[in-house]
């Protein structure tokens, strides 16, 4: 198995667009390892000169570089699999997350964010990041433990979808801001292109469920994941029709829509379908454990597409 380095440059990476076309920046075999740079921050969100605040000098070249898409995110990548096709599942360990600059900064404006007419203006703050100590300290008080993660892992989304923002979650995974994915931690995705096409970044200190007001501890941070393929039975019957994931003590299932309710009934459907794969009970006999043992969270709510998802405690009902 081989270990490789994808550094975010402005060849390697996209600001704000996914499409399952985009060709491959690297290509890998299934059990490599890669240690993944991403870079967060557009020219609007930049802290001031003489701040105290580092700039990763492959955020400047890039945003100098690159020009903005539909999206607010840059995504390094596209990571191809070697033998990956439509139908099959891609499984990315998240083996290790290190911080990449000293700051970051969270945002609302208008419009936007869950309560967008109780908001009408932009506030920005910046929030010094203790690389150290892994705290940030919040302007108005607070320091926080940090718990670093990825707001966007995607596979390459159906050709039949084309370009697309980043903002949006879909069966690709995406923007899913789902706070559980830490280090330790697999995100199954499906693939619907050759070599799968695995792009990843939108930087997380911290976050809480639901990501309220548009945005977390945006930061850089630089990500070590290991890719395994697992065959599927091609296009017409995939292997995995929704992300689902993993942590040291959760099962999680995932349901993504506009409508809250709807991303709810994709998130019980899909464990139900995960503990009858499982276990060989019965959907019903699935559907009441869903009912005695699984916690469901808001994932997000700010995405245009919400998020839901399961969290069913490991050893708990097998």
């Amino acid at each position: 198995m081989a270990t490789h380095t994808l550094d975010a440059t402005p060849q390697t990476v996209r600001r704000g667009v996914l499409d399952g076309s985009f060709p491959p920046v690297l290509t890998i075999r299934s059990g490599d390892t890669v240690t993944i740079q991403t870079v967060s921050g557009n020219e609007q969100a930049l802290p001031p000169a003489g701040s105290g605040f580092g700039m990763p000098a492959a955020l400047t070249e890039i945003l100098a570089a690159v020009p903005p898409g539909t999206g607010p995110h840059i995504v390094t990548g596209p990571v191809a699999i070697e033998g990956a096709e439509p139908g099959d599942m891609l499984e990315v360990r998240i083996d290790r997350i290190e911080l990449g600059m000293n700051w970051g900064y969270c945002l609302f404006r208008p419009l936007t964010g869950t309560v967008p007419d109780a908001f009408p203006f932009r506030d920005l703050s910046y929030i010094p990041i203790d690389m150290d100590k892994r705290t940030c300290t919040l302007p108005w008080g607070p320091e926080l433990p940090l718990a670093p993660f990825f707001g966007v892992m995607a596979s390459g989304p159906k050709p039949s979808y084309g370009q697309l923002s980043t903002k949006e979650p879909r069966d690709f995974g995406g923007n899913l801001d789902n706070k559980e994915m830490t280090a330790g931690s697999t995100l199954f995705l499906p693939v619907w292109v050759p070599g799968a096409n695995f792009v990843v970044g939108d930087g997380h200190g911290v976050q809480g469920d639901g990501e309220v007001c548009v945005t977390a501890l945006e930061t850089s941070l630089t990500g070590t994941f290991t890719f395994v393929l697992h065959k599927g039975g091609g296009a017409d019957t995939p292997k995995l029709r929704f992300p689902r994931a993993e942590t040291p003590t959760h099962y999680l299932s995932m349901g993504i829509d506009e409508d809250l309710d709807v991303a709810m009934r994709e998130a019980v459907l899909e464990m139900i379908a995960f503990i009858s794969e499982r276990t060989g009970w019965s959907r019903g006999e699935a559907y009441k454990s869903c009912s005695l043992a699984v916690d469901f969270h808001v994932t997000q709510t700010v995405n245009g597409e919400k998020g839901v998802h399961g969290m069913l405690r490991k050893g708990l009902l097998f």
